[in-house]
């Protein structure tokens, strides 16, 4: 159980994270452009907009914050038989954070990537709705 904590507690400090790093505007400092204009990404080669970017980065992690909180509801009384699956999401969720965070670092996501983020999430969020279903 105490180790279920932690790693809940771990997704959520990169959650926040992930969330802090988009508010303040990606990292990048007054005045610097590379090789943005005005705020926003080149379409060619697929690349999506900052907008539509942070638009998508904002709703996986909404949808990773929904996740966690019904995995927390569903600790109080897990079958022991189902940590197995529970430590499963949790991973899976973690990867999912550290790619959302891996784009976000490079300020570019192109509309495959975003497209493969969001059918991840669908995946994870069927897997916990399994669990929830088994419980």
């Amino acid at each position: 159980m105490k180790k279920i904590t932690i790693g809940i507690s771990f997704i959520v400090f990169l959650l926040s994270g992930c969330s802090l790093f988009a508010q303040m505007g990606g990292g990048m400092k007054a005045g610097q452009k590379s090789g943005m204009h005005q705020g926003q990404m080149m379409q060619s080669g697929g690349m999506m907009e900052h907008g539509q970017m942070m638009s998508g980065m904002m709703r996986l992690s909404n949808q990773m914050s929904e996740m966690m909180g019904k995995m927390s509801g569903m600790m109080k009384d897990m079958p022991a038989g189902n940590m197995k699956m529970m430590s499963g999401v949790m991973k899976d969720m973690s990867h999912q954070m550290m790619e959302m965070s891996m784009a976000m670092g490079s300020g570019r996501v192109s509309e495959k990537e975003m497209k493969t983020m969001q059918g991840r999430m669908m995946e994870i969020q069927k897997r916990m709705s399994r669990m929830e279903i088994h419980k």
